[in-house]
This record gives structure tokens, sequence and C-alpha cells, in this order.
């Protein structure tokens, strides 16, 4: 299905809006380190708004950290869409999922592949 530029808008403003709330509101502590909302997807109608979460920490127990952390904006969900019902003027305010963004993690293990090839690079000077 195609975005629409109205879509693209909305996701882009919601992702704001979360990202001031972890700024600013939500003090849970499965949220230390450093956490971003890389992108807003929003459904055709507006009913749901699937937000990426991603986060940089340490490699090792990486599934349980990454179940915390979409605990903790789960369990944030409520504040998360009263806020933004209070900035964007929305009839309906659309139900949030949130998912892991893998990636970087995909890119680093890309790089990884393409690294263990081991073809010279030349320079372009």
């Amino acid at each position: 299905m195609r975005k629409t530029y109205r879509q693209g808008r909305l996701g882009e403003e919601i992702r704001k809006i979360i990202s001031d709330l972890l700024l600013r509101d939500i003090k849970d502590p499965r949220l230390s380190g450093i956490v971003s909302i890389s992108a807003v997807e929003l459904t055709s109608d507006g009913s749901y708004a699937t937000v990426y979460v991603s986060s940089l920490g340490s490699g090792e127990g990486r599934s349980g950290e990454q179940a915390d952390i979409l605990a903790a904006f789960s369990s944030a969900k409520g504040l998360i869409r009263r806020e933004i019902g209070r900035q964007v003027k929305l009839k309906h305010i659309p139900e949030l999922i949130f998912k892991t963004d893998n990636s970087m993690e995909y890119g680093r293990h890309i790089t990884k592949i393409i690294d263990s090839l081991g073809i010279e690079h030349e320079n372009p000077e």
C-alpha cells in the first residue's frame, strides 16, 4: 500500500512527540541507555501506528533488553496516546504498536559479510 503525504507527516509528528516524552516525562528504569524512536508508520485509515524503537547498548542479553524496552513503552502507552491527542487534533488517536528496529544491527552484519570477502577498496582520490 502506498504511503500518503498525510500519513508521513502525521507519523513524523507522532515520532517527535514520543521522542520529546522520552526525554522529559517517561521515567521508566527499563529505558536506561540510548533509546530512540527511528520511525512511525501509520495504517491507511490512521487507526494503528507502528512505532519502531532502536537502542544502543551492550550486545549481551540483547533480546531481554529489547523485551524490557518494549514492555516499558507498552506500559507508557496511555501517557503517549494522551499527549498525542493533546498536541495533534485528531478525531481518533491511533492505537500504538511498538516494534524493535533492527536496521543498525542488520547493517553491521552486512558490513561484516562484505569485509569477510577480502575485497580491497580503491581510494577515489
